[in-house]
């Protein structure tokens, strides 16, 4: 396995860097390999949004435990599932605007399979 670093910047003028491992064979320049890490831009906010989602979420089971009202679990249970969708949306965006890019200009198929896949689980 070999790393490759990428750095990507943005019309936005944001810088983007990540590394992919790549596996080698006799048959082609390069394989992209499965497993790969990310250094995103949009890192930290996403983990302040999971952060925020699961305090939600503690509160919604407190408020179940306390026998709340059913529909003010449902109100704060639609909040929580708007969140995670926003979460979603960051983690999307950011994906495309550098894994895919990337994706792309190495011919890398699989990847652009995966994110698909992904975006159809996402989607349900």
């Amino acid at each position: 396995m070999a790393e490759e670093r990428h750095i990507h910047t943005a019309p936005d003028g944001t810088v983007y860097e990540h590394t992919h491992e790549h596996t080698h064979d006799g048959n082609s320049e390069h394989e992209h390999g499965h497993a790969h890490t990310h250094t995103h831009a949009n890192t930290k906010a996403v983990l302040n949004r999971l952060s925020r989602a699961i305090g939600h979420l503690e509160s919604i089971r407190r408020m179940v435990e306390d026998g709340r009202d059913c529909s003010e679990v449902l109100i704060q249970l639609s909040a929580v599932k708007s969140a995670i969708n926003n979460t979603g949306k960051v983690i999307l965006k950011d994906h495309i605007e550098h894994c895919l890019v990337d994706a792309v200009e190495c011919g890398d198929m699989e990847s652009i399979k995966d994110l698909t896949d992904a975006i159809d689980r996402f989607m349900k």
